[in-house]
This record gives structure tokens, sequence and C-alpha cells, in this order.
């Protein structure tokens, strides 16, 4: 079905590139929101990547690989934006993110904000890698070929990412230890 709407845009179908573009908005929109953590960036970035894969699309071989495809030019097109505003401050809204197994709202905004400690300060490479495979539920093979990188190399960046987290939760438990019960984040 898939490749079939993939192989008509390709022909220049824009009702089946439009399909392909509504089936495909909402993971784009949480993947740069999380990137980039800017609701108003995250929506440019995932229209210049729409744009891009519209005027790119008969360059694709392989039309089995639309997603893969698709999600390497919006991690491109996140990282040009993250690097033009290297100097501006970023605010993060991690307002819709869904916690399960959070046990009442006050422990759900600590761990929340713990999290989001954690995560603004990991590197462009990192934080991708986390978005791409927590977030959007890829398989570390599926976030190498969306990043365009070995696998190996998948796993190390999500492994130095989710150490650099546990240190600035660690750290922050040390100082507030009394804040929220261990038994409670897990």
């Amino acid at each position: 079905m898939q490749r079939a709407l993939v192989e008509r845009a390709q022909a220049g179908d824009h009702g089946a590139f439009e399909a392909l573009a509504e089936a495909s908005a909402t993971r784009l929109d949480t993947a740069a929101r999380l990137i980039l953590r800017d609701a108003d960036r995250a929506k440019d970035a995932v229209q210049e990547t729409l744009v891009q894969a519209w005027r790119d699309l008969p360059r694709l071989r392989d039309p089995d690989r639309w997603d893969a495809w698709l999600h390497r030019i919006l991690v491109r097109t996140c990282l040009a934006d993250l690097r033009r505003s290297r100097r501006r401050p970023i605010q993060v809204d991690l307002g819709s993110i869904h916690l399960p197994g959070v046990q009442d709202q006050l422990t759900g905004i600590v761990a929340r904000d713990e999290i989001e400690r954690g995560f603004r300060r990991l590197d462009d490479d990192l934080r991708f890698v986390v978005v791409l495979h927590y977030y959007l539920d890829l398989t570390l093979p599926e976030v190498a070929d969306r990043l365009g990188v070995p696998v190996g190399t998948a796993k190390s960046r999500l492994n130095r990412a989710l150490s650099s987290m546990r240190r600035v939760l660690a750290a922050f438990d040390e100082r507030d230890p009394g804040r929220v019960p261990q038994e409670a984040r897990r």
C-alpha cells in the first residue's frame, strides 16, 4: 500500500504525496519537538522536511524505505536548525509526553523535571538517538538507519546518553535525596 503511494508520488501525484505526508506528520512532529525542544521550530522543521522530500522524491531509489528516508531528512533538518541557533536559549515543553506508570501528578512532575534536566544536557547526536529509540520506539538498527550511522555507533551513543542522564539524576538525588522516594520513580 505505502509502496504504491510512494511510486505514485514519485510520478508526480500530489494526492499520493499528501497521503504519505499525513501518515508521517505526527511522528515527524513528535521527533522534531523532542530534538529541537520548541514546538514552533519543530513545525518549521517538519514543513521543511516535507518540502525537501517532495523535491527529492524522484531520487528515492527504494520506495519501501520511505519512512527511513523521511526520518533521515528530518534529522538533517533538525541538526541544521540546531547549528543555526546555537546561541539562542531553548525552552522545552514536555507537557504532551505521557509517562506510563506514574502514581500521582506530583511524582510525575518531579520525574519529568528530572528527565528534562538530564535530556537538556545531552549533545545533539545523543539526543537524536534517545528520541528515535525511546520516544518513537525504533529499534537500534532502525535508529542507525535513520541517522545514517553504523548500528555500533547508535548503540554507543545511546549508552553515552543514558550514562550522562544517570549522572545528572544521581547528582540531583545527592543534592535533595528526600524529594522523591526511589520507589516512586520505578
